[in-house]
């Protein structure tokens, strides 16, 4: 069957399409556990990071970061340079799902949670698989994040997509209802397979 006329998908990247953990770029720089459990646990946090997502430049944060804690200055300058080091393998399954999709013709878009400055690199060392997305929205160039409401209703007026018309894939439960509160449907990521089902059961694939 074909995937025209039909929802569009509408996926997140992160944890979705491929893995990520800053331990995959740490874990090759730090030899002692303890200390990269303590380096990613106290230095290099979640939050520190969300505010790439939210579109601060790196040259910010880092110097920042690196004032807090300057024993650490050369592990954390490679953050930026090497980002791309914390992006593992693809999702198992994944990139075949997308493909399937591409080829039946179901419009496929994404909104990521994504500093701008390291996306281009990430987009270009993966433009095979991002070539088939007919738009994709990053929060870092925006300065919207999910679960913000806004960031939806950017994408969707962005993608000429109607909210009734969406499906909405994330692996954050809080940013699949933040999509769902502007009227998309919504999936909340857990493997490949139980994606694939719900597509099926849609007539997708």
């Amino acid at each position: 069957m074909s995937g025209q006329g039909s929802l569009a998908v509408i996926l997140d990247v992160g944890n979705v399409l491929f893995t990520w953990d800053p331990r995959f770029l740490y874990e090759r720089l730090i030899a002692d556990d303890r200390a990269l459990a303590a380096f990613l646990r106290d230095v290099v946090t979640p939050e520190w990071h969300f505010q790439h997502d939210a579109g601060r430049p790196f040259a910010e944060t880092r110097a920042e970061l690196t004032a807090r804690f300057p024993e650490h200055a050369a592990l954390i300058a490679l953050w930026g340079p090497r980002f791309n080091d914390s992006l593992g393998p693809p999702v198992p399954g994944m990139i075949a799902l997308v493909e399937e999709l591409d080829a039946r013709r179901v419009p496929l878009f994404a909104i990521t949670n994504f500093s701008g400055e390291f996306w281009i690199p990430f987009r270009q060392r993966e433009a095979a698989l991002f070539d088939r997305f007919r738009g994709i929205v990053v929060s870092g160039d925006e300065k919207l994040v999910k679960p913000d409401p806004a960031i939806y209703r950017l994408a969707l007026a962005r993608f000429g997509v109607e909210a009734a018309d969406a499906l909405f894939v994330d692996d954050r439960a809080d940013n699949v209802a933040g999509a769902q509160s502007v009227g998309m449907r919504g999936h909340h990521f857990t493997d490949a397979t139980a994606l694939r089902a719900e597509l099926t059961a849609l007539g997708l694939l």
